[in-house]
This record gives structure tokens, C-alpha cells and sequence, in this order.
């Protein structure tokens, strides 16, 4: 059974670190949501430490710019830990090969830094890299029907440096690089994760917290807070992490009642619908 709260103060001394996600949470796309930055805050001045866990498909200097721009603090958070640095971790380890073909926007060329890895036509790449569309404003996973073809064929693995399947910009839902990698699975061919809910962003994640504190800190004292049902609740789950789910996120529509607060009656069959359990729900966060 979920709990329902009413703020994240109200469990926060049962936590040393928080994995908090961005899009959605902490952001719309646009914006920093001022109560999630408030929280966080809160939490870091009670001796907490903010780890934002992300599925962005960049490095963690890309991301920390981004929010920036923004207008976001820098004092909401002690760490942010992408999707993108997970990736690079195993492009550096040469598991794949050294050309790739790049799916993806020019904005995720950080990805390259301080690699050895090329870019190459798919008919020369040694494996396909997805950060995500091209085009995430016109395009989706169908236009690149043609690619999954050619890529299977010639048994090209494809690395999906972003397992989200959608996300909301602002008030637009937009497609990410796991739909593409979900339809070339589909199309018969094989890809690779890195970001959540997988393993390696997490084990990233738990040795920088545990740098940032001097210890280990056992997994019982970390909670994760997130919108998706298939990578933070999931995540979590399989990481050992408790979860506090953010309904206000991908699952608002069908979840927040007319004065912005969690529908009791409709999270319980809606969780259970996306297989999901998390141990704790909150509107916002706040």
C-alpha cells in the first residue's frame, strides 16, 4: 500500500541522501518548479544530500549548465549524475567499438567528450548511439523504420544513453531516445541501457553519494523521488532504494483531483496498472 503525504519534511530524518529526478520534478522543461527547489533545499540544510538523477542523454556538465539557463540554484543540490555520464562510462571502456552512428540532436555532442569514438555513416558504424530524436518537435520512433532495418541486419547494437520513453516540455509530451530503442527491440534488433531504471546509473550515483559523505550509506537510507512508473519506481525497486512518487508528473492527468491534490481512489489502480509500488506518493514535490 502507498502512503500518501503531505510533504517530503514529513519522512525526510528517515533519509540521508535523496535521487531525485529532474524532468517533471524538479522541472517542467522550462522552468525549476520553485516548491520542488524549496524541498530540496530544506532537506540539504538539515544535513541531507541531493543527488538529481537523471535520464538526460548528456554529462553532468551539459545538464548543470541547462539548469542554469534556467534560473535553477545551485545550492538545491549536491550532485547531479546523468544517464549521459553512465553511457560514456561504458563508451570509454571500448565495449562497443570506436565509430558510431549518432541518433540524436547536436545539443548531445557532449556525449563525445574525452572519448575516442567517432561518428560514421550506419553503413560503417560499429554500433549506434541514441541520445534521442533528431528532431523531437516533428519526428517520432516510426520515421526511423528504414534505420532499425539496416541496423538489424547488419547486427548493430544500439546504446540508449536515455531510457525515457516520453517526457513533458512544458505542456507538450515529446518522445525520447527508449521509444527509439524500444522499436528497434521490437524491429528485432538489440539495445543496451544505461540510464534508469537499469544498474549502472544507480551504482554511479551510490559511489558519488558516498563520496559526497565521507561513507557508504546504506541503501535503507537513500530514497529516490520520481514520476515514472517504469524507471524511478522501477529503479528503485530493483536497486533496493524506497521510492516517493511524484503524481503530479507523466501520471497527472489521471491522478491529481480538481484542487491539484492526489486522487486516493484512482493512484492505487493506476500504480498497479504501470506495476508499480512505490512506498510513498506525494502531489508535488514540495
Amino acid at each position: 500500500m502507498t502512503e500518501i503525504i503531505h510533504a517530503l519534511a514529513d519522512i525526510s530524518g528517515d533519509y540521508d541522501a535523496v535521487l531525485c529526478d529532474l524532468w517533471g520534478v524538479y522541472h517542467n522543461g522550462i522552468a525549476p518548479h520553485a516548491a520542488a527547489v524549496a524541498a530540496l533545499t530544506a532537506y540539504r540544510e538539515r544535513g541531507g544530500i541531493v543527488a538529481l538523477l537523471t535520464n538526460a542523454p548528456r554529462p553532468h556538465f551539459s545538464v548543470a549548465a541547462q539548469l542554469a539557463r534556467m534560473g535553477a540554484p545551485t545550492d538545491s543540490h549536491d550532485l547531479i549524475v546523468t544517464s549521459g555520464d553512465a553511457t560514456v562510462a561504458a563508451l570509454a571502456a571500448g565495449e562497443f567499438g570506436t565509430r558510431t552512428y549518432h541518433i540524436g540532436p547536436e545539443r548531445d555532442d557532449d556525449l563525445f567528450d574525452g572519448l575516442t569514438i567517432t561518428k560514421a555513416p550506419l553503413e560503417e558504424a560499429d554500433f549506434i548511439l541514441c541520445s534521442g530524436l533528431f528532431d523531437d518537435g516533428t519526428e517520432t520512433p516510426d520515421d526511423y523504420a528504414q534505420t532499425y532495418r539496416i541496423a538489424r541486419d547488419r547486427g548493430l547494437v544500439m546504446v540508449c544513453a536515455n531510457p525515457d520513453i516520453v517526457v513533458d516540455r512544458g505542456e507538450r509530451r515529446i518522445w525520447c531516445a527508449g521509444a527509439l530503442a524500444q522499436a528497434y527491440e521490437q524491429a528485432g534488433g538489440d539495445a543496451r541501457y544505461f540510464g534508469k531504471p537499469h544498474r549502472p546509473i544507480y551504482d554511479l550515483a551510490l559511489g558519488q553519494i558516498a563520496a559526497q559523505a565521507g561513507r557508504d550509506i546504506d541503501r535503507g537510507r537513500i530514497l529516490a523521488i520520481g514520476d515514472g512508473p517504469a524507471t524511478d519506481v522501477k529503479g528503485a525497486a530493483e536497486n533496493g532504494i524506497d521510492c516517493l512518487f511524484i503524481a503530479a508528473g507523466l501520471g497527472a492527468d489521471a491522478l491529481l483531483d480538481g484542487s491539484g491534490a492526489v486522487d486516493r481512489g484512482a493512484l492505487g489502480p493506476w500504480l498497479a496498472g504501470h506495476d508499480a509500488a512505490p512506498q510513498k506518493a506525494l502531489a508535488f514535490l514540495r
